[in-house]
C-alpha cells in the first residue's frame, strides 16, 4: 500500500502547465510514452533545484562530439552504442555521421570520439572521403585544443587492417590533437575488447569533464527504428531456402546463382539497398581433414565464451575455416612451435601472399601437428556472416528476400575449395532447409526520394544486385524518373544475368537505357567504364540535370575504375578543371546523389 509520500497532489500542477505536458507528448507512439516517463522519473530523482539545459545551452567544451564513417553499418552502430554509454555517466554527446559533418566544424571542437571502418585497399568508407581528406590537406587547422579517440574496424584477413583508422590518428595527432587513449584497431570479433575501451575511456572523461546530468537524449532505438530490429546480428531468424537456381550459362567461366529465400511469419522487413547477412554451417569434409591434421577427435570437448561444445560441433557453426588471416598462423605456430610458420610470420609480404591461396585447412594440411583440441578452437577466430547485397523489392516479393550469388568453387591443393557462405547456400543446403538470416540497413545507398528523379546504375557482374531490387521499386512507385543501367560480365550468350527481366524493362519502358559490356566477346576486352566514355556527354547531361549515380560491386578494382572514368567524364564534358571535377563529384556524393555499394 503506497504511503502518502507516494502521492502527488494535482494542485501542484496548474491547467497552464498540464496544457504545456499534454501539448509535449502529442502524437508520441505508447514506446515514446514509456520512455518518457522514465525521463521525468529520471527527472525527479535530480530534486528540485534542477533545471532542464538545452543542447544550445550545453558549454562546448562539455560536449563529446562522436563521429562514425560506416560501409555497412558496424561503425554506425558502435558509435550509436558508445553516445549511451556516455550518456549514462550524464556526458553530453552527440552522434554525427562524417557525411553531414562540416570539415571546418573540427576547429571548434574539444572532445571528438572516432568510428571508422576501412575500406578495399585502405580506403575510407564513402561517408568518411570527405573530412579524411581535409584533415590530411593543407586547409587542415592547428587543433592543439582538441583531445579525440579513435576506434578503427577492420578486418585482419585484409592487408590494410584499420588503415583509415589508423590515418585519423595520425592526421589528428600532427594537428596538435592530444588522444585521449590509445588508438582500438578492431578485428572481426570486437565487442569484449570495444566494451573494455568504452569502460577506460569513460573513466577519463567523466573526471576530465563536468557532466551534464540533466541533459537526456531519446536511446537509439526511438531515434532509429532499424535498433528496434527484431531480428538482429546477434539474434538472426531462421529463414527457409526456397529457391536456388543456376543463372550463368553453362560454359560460363562463373557459377552465379539466384537464391530465393522465404521471410514468411519473421515480420522482417527490409529497404531495396539493404543487405542480407547470412549465417552458415563449414564444410562436413573440411571439418574432418582438420581434426585429421591436427590428430584430434571429433567428440573432443571445447569451450567457447565459456560454453561447451564437441570439436565438431564447434567447428561446423561457430568458428571461420575459410578465410585465413595472419592472427590464426601465428596462434597456430604457437600451438604448433613448428619453425618453418615462424619464418613465415617473420616475412609480411611473403605471409600476405601465402595467405591469399590458402585456406585454414591448407594450412593445416601443409603443417599438420599434434595439438590439443582447445589449442586449435584458440587460433580460429568466429564465424562471422557474410552480407549479399539484396535482389528484390518486398513491393513485388512481399515476404520473400532474393540475392545474387557467386559461389566460389575451386580446385587448389589437390581437394575441391569453395566459399563458407557461396558453398553452402548453393551446394550443401537443400531447398527447405533452414539458413539463419538478418538485415543489415544500409542508409548509404537509397534510392532518391523524388520519383521524379532519374538514376545511373553501374552493376557489373553480381553487382547487377541492388539494381534488380531498385526497378522492383521503382516499378512498384510508379516513379516517373529515367533509369539507365550499365551492365558487364564476360560473355553475351552465357553472363546476361536476368537478361529476360532487363529485357521486359526495356521493353515496358521502365528501363529507358541499358549499355552492355561483354569483355571477351571480341578481341579487345570491353568494360563498363568504356561504354561510360561511350556514352559521356549524355551521362553528363543526366547528371546536370540531377540524376543521381550508383555504382555496385568489386571495391578493389571496379569501382575505382568507374570513379576515375566518371571524373574524366566531368572534366571534358564539364568543360572542367581536374580539381574542379573532383569537388563536382564531392558536392554529388554530399548530397547523397553518388552512392557506392562495393565489397
Amino acid at each position: 500500500m503506497s504511503s502518502q509520500q507516494d502521492k502527488v497532489p494535482l494542485s501542484l500542477i496548474n491547467q497552464a502547465q498540464l496544457s504545456q505536458i499534454s501539448a509535449a507528448v502529442a502524437g508520441l507512439n505508447k514506446d515514446q510514452l514509456i520512455w518518457a516517463s522514465g525521463y521525468l522519473a529520471g527527472l525527479s530523482q535530480l530534486g528540485s533545484d534542477a533545471v532542464v539545459s538545452q543542447p544550445s545551452a550545453v558549454s562546448a567544451s562539455n560536449v563529446v562530439t562522436i563521429l562514425f564513417g560506416s560501409q555497412t553499418g558496424n561503425s554506425k552502430h558502435a558509435a550509436m552504442a558508445y553516445a549511451e554509454s556516455a550518456k549514462t555517466l550524464g556526458l553530453s554527446a552527440k552522434v554525427v555521421s562524417m557525411s553531414d559533418y562540416k570539415p571546418r566544424k573540427i576547429k571548434d571542437e574539444t572532445h571528438l570520439i572516432i568510428f571508422v571502418s576501412t575500406h578495399g585497399e585502405g580506403d575510407a568508407p564513402d561517408d568518411a572521403v570527405e573530412l579524411h581528406e581535409y584533415l590530411g590537406s593543407k586547409k587542415a587547422p592547428k587543433l592543439n585544443h582538441l583531445k579525440y579517440a579513435v576506434v578503427g574496424l577492420g578486418d585482419t584477413s585484409y592487408e590494410f587492417f584499420c588503415q583509415t583508422g589508423k590515418d585519423f590518428d595520425t592526421r589528428l595527432s600532427a594537428l596538435g590533437a592530444s588522444p585521449l587513449i590509445e588508438r582500438l584497431d578492431c578485428d572481426v570479433e570486437y565487442e569484449a575488447e570495444l566494451a573494455a575501451w568504452t569502460h577506460t575511456l569513460n573513466d577519463i572523461l567523466a573526471k576530465a569533464m563536468q557532466p551534464q546530468t540533466t541533459e537526456i537524449a531519446a536511446p537509439a532505438a526511438l531515434e532509429n527504428p532499424a535498433y528496434a530490429a527484431i531480428y538482429t546480428k546477434q539474434k538472426p531468424f531462421s529463414a527457409v531456402l526456397s529457391e536456388s537456381l543456376k543463372i550463368s550459362g553453362r560454359d560460363s567461366v562463373k557459377d552465379i546463382r539466384h537464391i530465393e529465400i522465404s521471410l514468411q511469419d519473421s515480420g522482417i522487413q527490409y529497404q531495396v539497398g539493404d543487405a542480407l547477412g547470412v549465417y552458415f554451417l563449414n564444410s562436413q569434409a573440411v571439418i574432418e581433414r582438420i581434426i585429421r591434421a591436427t590428430q584430434n577427435d571429433a567428440n573432443d570437448k571445447v569451450l567457447i565464451k565459456e560454453q561447451e561444445y564437441s570439436l565438431a560441433q564447434a567447428l561446423a557453426e561457430q568458428l571461420e575455416l575459410t578465410l585465413s588471416y595472419p592472427g590464426f598462423v601465428k596462434a597456430y605456430q604457437k600451438a604448433s612451435d613448428d619453425t618453418s610458420l615462424l619464418a613465415l610470420l617473420a616475412d609480411s609480404k611473403a605471409l600476405r601472399s601465402f595467405l591469399e591461396e590458402r585456406q585454414i585447412v591448407d594450412i593445416v594440411e601443409q603443417f599438420p601437428a599434434d595439438i590439443p583440441a582447445q589449442s586449435l578452437v584458440d587460433a580460429l577466430r568466429p564465424l562471422t556472416p557474410r552480407l549479399y547485397s539484396i535482389a528484390s523489392s518486398q513491393a513485388e516479393v512481399e515476404d520473400e528476400v532474393h540475392l545474387t550469388v557467386a559461389h566460389i568453387d575451386y580446385q587448389a591443393f589437390g581437394f575441391q575449395h569453395q566459399g563458407g557462405a557461396s558453398g553452402y547456400l548453393c551446394t550443401h543446403l537443400e531447398q527447405g532447409g533452414e539458413v539463419k538470416v538478418y538485415v543489415e540497413s544500409n542508409d548509404n545507398f537509397r534510392l532518391p526520394a523524388d520519383l521524379n528523379t532519374d538514376i545511373i546504375m553501374i552493376g557489373p557482374g553480381t553487382g547487377i544486385a541492388p539494381f534488380r531490387a531498385f526497378m522492383q521499386e521503382r516499378d512498384a512507385q510508379a516513379a516517373s524518373g529515367k533509369n539507365w543501367l550499365f551492365f558487364g560480365n564476360p560473355n553475351f550468350t552465357q553472363d546476361f544475368l536476368y537478361q529476360t527481366e532487363w529485357q521486359g524493362y526495356l521493353k515496358s519502358g521502365l528501363l529507358s537505357k541499358i549499355s552492355l559490356a561483354f569483355s571477351r566477346d571480341q578481341a579487345n576486352k570491353i568494360y563498363v567504364q568504356d561504354r561510360m566514355l561511350e556514352h559521356g556527354k549524355e551521362l553528363y547531361d543526366w547528371l546536370e540535370a540531377g540524376a543521381h549515380f550508383y555504382v555496385c560491386g568489386d571495391a578493389m578494382k571496379m569501382a575505382k575504375d568507374v570513379e576515375s572514368t566518371l571524373l574524366s567524364i566531368i572534366e571534358k564534358h564539364g568543360n572542367k578543371s581536374a580539381q574542379e571535377a573532383k569537388q563536382y563529384l564531392l558536392a554529388m556524393r554530399k548530397a547523397k546523389r553518388y552512392q557506392k555499394d562495393v565489397y
